[in-house]
């Protein structure tokens, strides 16, 4: 009598479903055997659950356009393509905002640029290559200082607009890392109106963020650029601009620090 244990028959079945799922359901599949990652090890790649993973797996639910990035920079070359356009995004739009890529489509190779796919670890000494973070592109603004900015206190659930490319140098924590625009003047001369600011969601821990740029969020005002700034045992939101007023960072009035600002990108004049 043949006998297949409990975990074969579910590798079996598992496998054997995959055609009856969606298409990027079974891409998602696909590439999670091409890496030999559990749901689990994946899940902690994009910040999620081994349940949210198995989900996307079996159709039951799509990845949001932020989990598609991350998937592309996971996948590589050519199934990035794949995953970044169910993201939203064309090929035009990656090839403007990364433009070593058109060389890649006809060569197959980079040798003087690596990207970099997030979460994959500390590039090693031994590479010459310039490597490069994929950051997208948030359709979220945070405001001035008396002004209110888009309600989103979870950035990674915020639909995106675009993508960026980015030294790997410049964001310690790629999966972390994304841009959203700024509205307002309060932080002149450093943030202009219409800037792009590239934050970091996992640096939130205020005792190390004292003096730095930060987004902070509240559920009346929605979210706000400021600097971060302790005197003895108050914190306030500090604008460049003197002529809007500093605000009080307290539990008790509702804002919460949800990223730092790491650098920012503006028009020339």
């Amino acid at each position: 009598m043949l006998r297949i244990s409990g975990r074969g028959m579910a590798k079996r079945l598992d496998k054997s479903s995959v055609g009856s799922r969606p298409e990027w359901a079974a891409k998602i599949f696909h590439l999670r055997g091409q890496l030999d990652f559990s749901q689990e090890a994946l899940g902690q790649r994009l910040n999620c659950s081994a349940m949210a993973v198995s989900r996307w797996e079996r159709g039951v639910q799509e990845p949001q356009s932020r989990i598609y990035i991350e998937l592309g920079n996971l996948a590589g070359d050519p199934d990035c393509w794949y995953f970044w356009g169910r993201a939203g995004l064309r090929n035009e739009d990656v090839l403007r905002v990364i433009p070593m890529l058109r060389r890649r489509l006809h060569v197959n190779r980079l040798p003087d640029f690596e990207m970099v796919r997030a979460g994959s670890g500390v590039p090693t000494a031994e590479s010459a290559a310039v490597q490069l973070v994929t950051i997208p592109l948030l359709r979220v603004v945070a405001a001035s200082h008396g002004e209110k900015g888009d309600n989103a206190p979870l950035l990674h659930e915020a639909p995106v607009e675009s993508m960026i490319a980015a030294p790997g140098d410049w964001c310690p924590n790629p999966a972390d890392t994304s841009c959203l625009r700024v509205k307002g003047n309060s932080m002149r001369p450093l943030i202009y109106d219409g800037y792009i600011v590239v934050v970091d969601s996992s640096q939130t821990d205020r005792s190390t963020l004292n003096g730095k740029i930060v987004i902070a969020w509240h559920p009346d005002k929605g979210l706000t650029v400021s600097r971060l700034q302790r005197f003895d045992r108050t914190e306030m939101l500090m604008p460049e601009n003197r002529d809007y007023e500093p605000v009080s960072l307290s539990k008790e009035n509702g804002w919460k620090i949800i990223a730092r600002v790491l650098w920012w990108i503006g028009k020339a004049p």
